[in-house]
């Protein structure tokens, strides 16, 4: 059964953040608070935790279109090509921040996304991810929980989240009530910014 920790998001403890890495490091699987709703997610560079996450969601790897969780902007060269300064003026503005945006992958993707073109990338407004993403040396994979039932309770309360995800997964956070919205996804991998899909980030950034 998974580990159900409270951290919290105004002073998240360096010592329960400790134990969210070392999960992580072990291959194993994570739910965790964003500035939009409840993600799933594991270390990038662990391939048997993203198969262990295709399987969960019922896809195939090489097909899942999952955003990287970044601490900032600092590392968007690992894995994105040059982007041009308008591009790079667009991501300021809105991160951190609820969105996800697309962008032209480059040759140091994980071998797992090698074939992808693009890569999504998040940067999100909440200590607790950013604090496990930045001592864990690398993004994380993330995906959304949704629920077959739309039950919203299941997206937002971190109680009902490990009651229906324990035996799935190896952890899971306990941040606080989540949001319902999902992110903004903004397409910025061609020459004009596409919208994809409108979530809680505003269209104000362009």
């Amino acid at each position: 059964m998974a580990q159900f920790i409270k951290i919290y998001e105004d002073k998240p403890s360096e010592a329960a953040i400790a134990k969210v890495v070392k999960v992580l490091k072990e291959g194993g699987l994570v739910i965790y608070p964003t500035d939009t709703v409840y993600g799933l997610g594991c270390d990038i560079t662990n391939t048997k935790a993203l198969e262990r996450i295709a399987k969960i969601k019922g896809i195939k790897l090489e097909k899942a279109n999952w955003s990287f969780i970044c601490h900032d902007l600092s590392n968007l060269s690992d894995y994105v090509r040059q982007i041009d300064t308008a591009t790079f003026k667009i991501l300021k503005r809105a991160l951190p921040g609820p969105y996800t945006f697309i962008l032209p992958g480059n040759n140091n993707l994980p071998k797992e996304f090698k074939k992808k073109k693009t890569v999504g990338i998040r940067v999100p407004n909440n200590s607790i991810i950013l604090e496990m993403v930045k001592m864990l040396g690398n993004p994380i994979v993330s995906t959304s929980i949704h629920d077959e039932d739309d039950v919203i309770e299941y997206t937002t309360d971190p109680e009902l989240i490990f009651e229906k995800w324990q035996n799935l997964v190896d952890l899971v956070i306990d941040g606080g009530y989540g949001e319902n919205v999902a992110s903004t996804i903004i397409d910025l991998s061609e020459f004009e910014p596409v919208v994809i899909r409108e979530g809680k980030g505003t269209l104000d950034v362009f």
